[in-house]
């Protein structure tokens, strides 16, 4: 006893250290944001005069206004940090910011709602919110995570300023935003990483059944210059579009049960200094187990297969060529015949932009050209009917805090 006392005095004193470092360790608190704005026009003069598409479906994400000056998103992002956790609210208003946030608006077409009194009500000001969570570092390796965050998924991001293009992917227009869960972080070494997660679906404030989605990515970094994300992300019955259908009487007999799952890899590669390289590539399926005829029926008829695929890859290259002027070359392929997406359509694209850094990097003016081609006549004339191509050329202006 008299052997383990000193080391017992020695824990406890140890606990009390740790304990009134805690209680000193006042943080820091960061306030940071960005407010953006682009004017581009269509070469093909669609007649809709925005770029949905001669179905007015989803063409673009959230540059869709041609020939007019108009209004991105304008975020307000407040930031705490300490020694052991950190906190994130994030918020954003504005017509991306509700495009961004769509599974938490309260608008007429938005299927992502529910139906009952009461878990509407929770939607409103929930729209703002764009990200709100905060994280707890049990050891310097192991972490939680608890909130609204946004997704792991894919290459590119909702905020303008940490995208090289303004305009953004099919695969990132197509992919979830964000998810409302619980995940948990570990970090093998410098190299290696783990993150494993439980959320509410895709693009969900409140979760439409019991089930829930799982998430996980691995990630590592063979050089300095050279990190690797896996990502995926699956579950069964989370797609609470296809669910709201069934509901409505939309899809009559349903479509049974079915799994999602998407798999994404996403690296970075910088060459050298002002020399940069990136890859994302990502394949999405659905699985339906129908047993009715009823079933099988509204399956065949919405999607053409009981197993609808949908994906792509896109290649990133920028180059600064100094403090202020670089140029940047995006080429994607995106593949989404089975419908069970937003494009609907398969498509080459080809996006070229030429970014300049001003008022001590905080401006960014994006001049950026796009051109898109589909073998479906899914873009939009100037007398309203389809055809293959579109062109794009506009500007963004992008200020940072």
């Amino acid at each position: 006893m008299k052997k383990l006392l000193p080391t017992l005095l020695l824990g406890v004193s140890g606990f009390a250290a740790n304990a009134q470092t805690d209680s000193t360790d006042t943080g820091k608190l960061t306030v940071s944001g960005y407010i953006d704005t682009y004017y581009l026009t269509a070469l093909n003069r669609p007649q809709s005069g925005n770029l949905l598409g001669v179905d007015q479906l989803a063409g673009r994400a959230f540059d869709r206004l041609a020939d007019q000056f108009a209004l991105g998103l304008v975020q307000a992002k407040l930031g705490y940090s300490n020694r052991k956790s950190d906190l994130v609210v994030d918020l954003t208003f504005g017509p991306n910011a509700e495009l961004g946030n769509f599974g938490n608006t309260t608008g007429a077409f938005n299927s992502y709602r529910p139906q009952s009194p009461y878990g509407a009500a929770l939607y409103g000001t929930s729209a703002a919110i764009k990200q709100a969570y905060f994280t707890y570092r049990v050891t310097p390796k192991l972490s939680f995570t608890a909130g609204q965050f946004g997704t792991h998924i894919g290459y590119e991001v909702i905020d303008a300023p940490l995208n090289y293009h303004y305009s953004l992917s099919n695969l990132f227009n197509n992919g979830p935003f964000y998810h409302l869960g619980l995940k948990t972080a570990y970090a093998f070494n410098d190299h290696t990483s783990l993150m494993l997660g439980v959320v509410n679906n895709w693009d969900n404030l409140t979760d439409d059944n019991k089930q829930k989605s799982i998430i996980g990515q691995f990630s590592f970094k063979p050089l300095s210059t050279w990190t690797v994300y896996v990502n995926w992300i699956g579950g069964s019955r989370d797609d609470t579009y296809l669910n709201s259908l069934v509901s409505a009487g939309t899809l009559a007999g349903g479509f049974g049960s079915y799994n999602r799952q998407l798999y994404d890899l996403t690296t970075t590669y910088q060459v050298t200094p002002k020399f940069g390289l990136g890859l994302n590539a990502a394949y999405g399926r659905y699985n339906f187990s129908t047993g009715s005829a009823l079933e099988k029926a509204a399956v065949a008829e919405k999607f053409g297969s009981t197993t609808p695929d949908w994906g792509g890859v896109a290649l990133y290259t920028n180059y600064a060529i100094n403090d202020v002027v670089g140029v940047g070359v995006r080429y994607e392929y995106f593949e989404d015949k089975n419908a069970v997406r937003y494009l609907q359509t398969s498509n080459n694209s080809v996006t070229v932009t030429a970014p300049i850094t001003l008022a001590a990097t905080k401006l960014i003016v994006k001049p950026e050209f796009r051109f898109d081609a589909s073998p479906d006549k899914y873009y939009e004339n100037s007398v309203g009917t389809g055809r293959k191509t579109q062109s794009t050329l506009g500007v963004a202006f992008i200020y940072k805090y």
